[in-house]
Formats: structure tokens, C-alpha cells, sequence
């Protein structure tokens, strides 16, 4: 940028906005007021507010209420915006003012001027097109900012959903893949019942499936738009044709299925919707990083660790300890489902912060929500790619393990019940013996009967060992 301004004014005074600049003064005063973090809006934000303001400018033609050489204008600056230009203008901090004025200012003030030049006017000037009066026309801040979370968060979710989707498949193939590979099973950290590795992973993808459904189930509450309540709720200054008529304009853009609102009061004054939205992400994560940290215990070693999986190598593991190879994306994935659950809980606590019409803390909730949703994303198609689809399973060791399991006493008990199976358990331990050794050098069962008892295939499934 030069070093060359225009004056703009706005009901506090006048200030030296940079010449070149698309946004104008109340986009400057808020970054004056606001040098918080040098976090901007997440690129789904702005577009989702954009969207707003091209749906406006479509309905206000449709109605008459907007002349529609100053629509078009809005419009192509719009469609400018969402192809990518001028994203460098869009400059208000994260942490801001209540409810969002200075990112929906910043966003009529860019389209304003952008419109403006198209029609052959200068920058600063707001004529023909003003940011309030054409730009925002029918809209406040109040029915805006929560109506853009909605949209953004339905916008991004295909490709959340599409991420998962692929994650799943990852683990569902390695659950067929494994499907013959009977390992030692573990409860508290401690020996269990054999299990098959094959087992394992199908329950992982089955784990994220129905986590996957939670986020989309309540992402159906998000399709309820409450553009059209202005103010409070009420509509004020809005035609009464002109909700219905934004959420066509809306879905025409991102296929959203999206549902103008019954109770435009209702949506404004509650975030629930989208807290549930965040705490279905967080729910997923959790169990996410559950998933990623039984990897990381599977595939710990090589030869001090369990060693029943290896991960794909995808970075040296050290600095100094030469050929140390580390979990490394599932680290990362652990660490992004952490970042989610903070998210949530700064979501949670700005939803149960708003006052009678209004929550004012949605600028923090909208960066919050749409982050996870982001994160969520890239680190599940990241985790299927790079670590998944690439994880071999290491029969020998598997098959080690179990073997040496002391909870395989368990299969005993029908046979010669509960303290004398916890008996051959415990020597078991002590001796060093493997318990099909043990259960054969004691004779606690006729030769003929151990191999029955002891098949460690049929342990995997339902039914009484040796029946």
C-alpha cells in the first residue's frame, strides 16, 4: 500500500482511510480498536456474509426495492469476492465488538466501493451504492452474523463429510484386511480376551460413523435461517416476501437445503443450535483421538512396545536418536482433537452469554465453530491418507502376545471353574508358562479337549469355548 489516503466520515468524525484501500472508516476504526490476535475471518465466514449480501441485492431486485443497475453492481462485486479477489480486505480482528458489526461494515464497505467503481464512482465515495443503504438494505448486523454461521457451517460440511467418509472407508478396509489375525485383547491396559485385529478396526469406523451422523443430525437445526427478523426478530424494515425469497437465492449458491426460519425472534435470540452443532464435533473428536491413541499403543516399540502394527514412516522421529520413527500423524490428529474440545467449550460458554434478543458473542462462536469444522476436516483426510491406508499389521507379534496372554484362562472357567482358571492364571505369571503348556503339564484337561477349548479363533466370537 502507498502512503496516499481519502477522508471518510461516519457519525464519530472523520479519518484518513488508505487511498487503495476497498474497506472505508468504519472498517478502519475497528481495526484501530481492535489489534487483538491478527487472526482475520476464516475464509468460509466471509464468504457465507458475501453470500448474504448477493442473496440481498438479487431479492431487493426481484422486489422493486433495489434499482437494478445498483444490484448488478452488488452482485458482480459479490461474485468477485467469492472467486477470490480482495480477500486481503477483509481485515477486522477475530476478537471484536459484540455481535459482529465490524465484520458485516467490512463487508458492505468492500462490496460498496467495488460496486461503486463498476459503475464508474471512486472509493469512498458510496454513491450511487452506500454500504448501509443498498448493501445492507432489510438487514442488521442482528439476523446476518447468526444466519452466516448457519450457512458457512452447512457450506463446509460436505467437505467434513467427505474427509470422515474417507477415513472410515480407511479403517473399514483395514477391518477386512486384518479380519484374520487374532490378537491379544486389553482391558484397563491389562491382559484380556483375544480379539481380532480385523475387529478392531471395523469398531473404529463403526465409532466414527455414528459420530459422523451425530454432526450431521444436528446440522440439520443449522438449515433455519432467521434472515428477515433485522433488529430483533421482527422484521422490521423488511418485506414480508423477502425471507423466503433470500434462503432461494441462498440455496441456489451452496445447495444447502436450507429452511427459511418459523420463529425469526427464536433464531436470533438463541445460539443452541449452533453449541449442538460444535459439541457433535467435539463428541467426534473425542472419539477420534481415542482411536489415535490405541495406534499409537498398538504400534509402540518396535522391541520394548507391543509392535502389533506398523504405521506408515512418514518423518525421522529424532533429532539425536538415529532410525526413531514416531507416530507422527497420529500425534497430530490427538493434538487437533484436543484444539476441538477448547473450541467447544469457548462455543458452549459465548452461547450461554447472550441477553434477551441478542447473543453478542458470535463473532468469537463463529470463528470458533468454523475452525473445528476446518481442522476436523483436513486432519481426518490427512490421518486416512498418510497413516491409515498405509498401516500393516504384524501377524508374528500378534500371535506372540496372545499366546502369553494370562486372561486366556478365562475360556477354562465353564470347563473347571472360576478359582481354578484364576489359579492357572496366576502361575501362569509367575512361572513364565504359557497357559496351554500349563493347562497340558497339569492335565487339568483331557488332551484331546485343550486345543478345543484353547482355540483362540473361536474366542473372537460369541459362544462357550469347547462347546
Amino acid at each position: 500500500m502507498s502512503n496516499a489516503t481519502r477522508t471518510e466520515k461516519d457519525p464519530l468524525g472523520e479519518l484518513a482511510v488508505p487511498a487503495d484501500a476497498m474497506y472505508g472508516v468504519q472498517t478502519l476504526r475497528a481495526v484501530q480498536n481492535f489489534p487483538i490476535s491478527g487472526m482475520r475471518p476464516l475464509p468460509a465466514f466471509v464468504d457465507a456474509v458475501v453470500r448474504i449480501k448477493r442473496a440481498a441485492a438479487l431479492t431487493h431486485k426481484e422486489t422493486g426495492r433495489l434499482d437494478a443497475r445498483l444490484a448488478d453492481a452488488i452482485v458482480a462485486a459479490a461474485d468477485e469476492v467469492l472467486g477470490g479477489k480482495w480477500r486481503d480486505q477483509f481485515v477486522v480482528d477475530v476478537f471484536q465488538a459484540g455481535a459482529g458489526t465490524s465484520h458485516n461494515m467490512n463487508i458492505n464497505e468492500v462490496l460498496a466501493n467495488r460496486a461503486n467503481e463498476m459503475l464508474g464512482s471512486e472509493r469512498g465515495k458510496y454513491s450511487p451504492v452506500h454500504p448501509n443503504d443498498h448493501v445492507n438494505m432489510a438487514q442488521s448486523t442482528n439476523d446476518v452474523i447468526p444466519t452466516a454461521i448457519r450457512i458457512a457451517c452447512i457450506a463446509e460440511l460436505p467437505k467434513l463429510n467427505e474427509s470422515m467418509q474417507a477415513l472410515i472407508d480407511a479403517f473399514a478396509a483395514k477391518g477386512v484386511e486384518f479380519d484374520g489375525i487374532v490378537k491379544a485383547g486389553r482391558t484397563h491396559l491389562q491382559d484380556a480376551m483375544p480379539i481380532r485385529l480385523g475387529q478392531e478396526f471395523t469398531a473404529f469406523a463403526g465409532t466414527l460413523r455414528r459420530g459422523l451422523n451425530r454432526v450431521n443430525e444436528a446440522a440439520d437445526y443449522l438449515r433455519d435461517l432467521g434472515i428477515g427478523g433485522s433488529a430483533v426478530g421482527t422484521g422490521v424494515n423488511v418485506e414480508p416476501e423477502y425471507p423466503v425469497l433470500m434462503v432461494k437465492h441462498l440455496n441456489e449458491m451452496i445447495d444447502g437445503h436450507l429452511r427459511a426460519g418459523a420463529d425469526r425472534i427464536q433464531l436470533m435470540q438463541s445460539m443452541g443450535d449452533t453449541a449442538a452443532f460444535s459439541s457433535a464435533m467435539k463428541v467426534l473428536a473425542l472419539d477420534l483421538s481415542k482411536i489415535a491413541s490405541d495406534l499409537r499403543i498398538m504400534v509402540s516399540g518396535p522391541r520394548t512396545g507391543l509392535d502389533e502394527i506398523t504405521l506408515p514412516a512418514v518423518q525421522p522421529g529424532s533429532s539425536i536418536m538415529p532410525g526413531k520413527i514416531n507416530p507422527s500423524i497420529a500425534e497430530m490428529v490427538n493434538q487437533v482433537c484436543f484444539q476441538i474440545v477448547g473450541l467447544d467449550a469457548c462455543v458452549a460458554a459465548a452461547t450461554e452469554h447472550g441477553q434477551l434478543e441478542l447473543n453478542v458473542m458470535m463473532p468469537v462462536i463463529a470463528f470458533n465453530v468454523l475452525l473445528a469444522e476446518h481442522i476436523l476436516s483436513t486432519a481426518s483426510r490427512t490421518f486416512a491418507d498418510r497413516c491409515v491406508a498405509g498401516i500393516q499389521a504384524n501377524a508374528e507379534q500378534c500371535a506372540y502376545w496372545v499366546e502369553r496372554s494370562a486372561a486366556l484362562a478365562t475360556a477354562l472357567a465353564p470347563q473347571i471353574g472360576y478359582a481354578k482358571a484364576a489359579d492357572i492364571s496366576k502361575r501362569s505369571v509367575k512361572e513364565g508358562v504359557l497357559i496351554r503348556d500349563l493347562v497340558k503339564r497339569e492335565h487339568v484337561l483331557p488332551d484331546s479337549e485343550i486345543d478345543k477349548v484353547l482355540d483362540l479363533a473361536k474366542m473372537t466370537e460369541i459362544g462357550v469355548p469347547g462347546a
